[in-house]
């Protein structure tokens, strides 16, 4: 089905709130050389300055430096999934109890932080990410950035600390994307990854939520997140450590969630699997997610997810592949999905914004390897055209899923 099509089919899905309120449910070839010459030469790179959006009255923009309207030196054909420093973060403060406000650009390097800080000693901390693509026209495109905002808002709450406004959010983030537009890539070579962080700043001894508050985002060119790119990765089932627990935080985007996979992941990569799914820790045989990515699973028409029930992230690109996959006439149920589902699975994919869509090729579980294929499933390939054609804005957006900077 061709992917205009199948997004003239879409409807909303309501557990990420299409009403852009608050929910509490918020769960290198020759011709690829001359297209990027011609990119080159196309008036956003001769360009010497750039346009910021308008600025609430009580923000301030740092003057701008001579090269940020240059070419950035950088492959685009070969751009991982790493930091590369770019021309400006976005900062704003609040206290404990108060607003946020007087937000402004400032160039990228170093924060200062006192060692008594909430975030350093008690781990109040969040983070989201989102990604902006560039259109074979020059202008930028945003995927769903509302849906970031209002997901911290609901891990704010849970860790007891200040937010900034859903417009904050969103205008914040059009504002450090137009401000680094030079280290958008060109279509169709990547994305601009943006990771807004919220912290506890102030400085605390006793247990306590933060007396201050700082939000900050910054962004960096990237390609894809696993070296495989759109091609299977292999997966390791572990039943003995686990992400998150019932009652615990992994249903929101805490930084303590992801420090707390780090040993098993290591250990994964060690032995040459790309990354680690978890069990529930109640029962050990419910598939909860990847270290960074939701998990689904195909039985010829049907695709099964775990439901969102506190221990799993509600993953924006999850519930934005549901949509899709329901559109394209897929059953999607949202349940509990046991471990042995997957050995007779007729494909696993992982899902994740960083990832977008990531194939699965085998998982193995207390030493037996489950293969699924020889290559990319048929079903991951279809969701994977649609929703990237979507987000990089070759077919028509007729959900306002989209926001475009020009």
């Amino acid at each position: 089905m061709e992917g205009s099509a199948a997004i003239a089919g879409l409807r909303p899905n309501y557990l990420l709130c299409s009403s852009r309120r608050y929910s509490p449910f918020l769960h290198s070839s020759s011709s690829s050389t001359s297209s990027f010459n011609r990119k080159l030469s196309s008036p956003f790179f001769l360009k010497k300055k750039l346009r910021f959006p308008s600025i609430n009255a009580r923000q301030t923009v740092s003057p701008i430096s001579k090269d940020v309207g240059e070419i950035p030196e950088l492959d685009w054909d070969n751009l991982g999934f790493g930091i590369i420093p770019t021309d400006y973060m976005y900062v704003m403060k609040c206290s404990q109890g108060g607003n946020f406000s007087n937000g402004e650009l400032k160039r990228f390097g170093n924060i200062e932080l006192s060692p008594s800080a909430g975030v350093l000693n008690y781990g109040q901390g969040l983070f989201e990410g989102l990604k902006a693509y560039r259109k074979e026209d020059d202008s930028i495109l945003l995927f769903r950035p509302e849906e970031n905002a209002l997901r911290m808002r609901m891990g704010a709450e849970r860790m007891c600390m200040q937010s900034p406004t859903v417009d904050q959010f969103v205008e914040a983030v059009k504002a450090t994307v137009l401000a680094n537009k030079r280290w958008v890539p060109p279509s169709g070579k990547g994305s601009l990854y943006i990771r807004p962080l919220l912290m506890g700043s102030g400085a605390v001894l006793g247990l306590a939520p933060s007396p201050e508050y700082t939000f900050i985002i910054y962004v960096s060119p990237v390609g894809n997140y696993f070296k495989e790119g759109l091609a299977p990765i292999n997966l390791v089932i572990e039943h003995e450590l686990h992400r998150a627990t019932p009652g615990g935080t992994g249903s929101v985007k805490t930084i303590g969630n992801y420090a707390a996979v780090l040993k098993a992941q290591s250990a994964a990569k060690a032995k040459g699997y790309s990354d680690v799914l978890y069990l529930d820790c109640v029962h050990k045989k419910y598939l909860e997610e990847v270290s960074s990515c939701n998990i689904f699973v195909v039985k010829g028409n049907v695709i099964s997810t775990p439901a969102i029930k506190g221990t799993i992230l509600p993953g924006i690109t999850r519930k934005s592949i549901i949509d899709v996959a329901r559109s394209l006439g897929f059953q999607v149920e949202e349940r509990l999905v046991a471990v042995d589902e997957l050995l007779e699975a007729d494909e696993v994919f992982c899902t994740g914004t960083a990832v977008v869509i990531s194939p699965v090729g085998s998982v193995t579980y207390l030493g037996k390897r489950i293969a699924y294929g020889n290559g990319v499933g048929v079903v991951s390939q279809q969701l994977y055209s649609v929703l990237t054609r979507l987000q990089m804005g070759l077919i028509e957006d007729k959900l306002n899923w989209t926001v475009s900077l020009s």
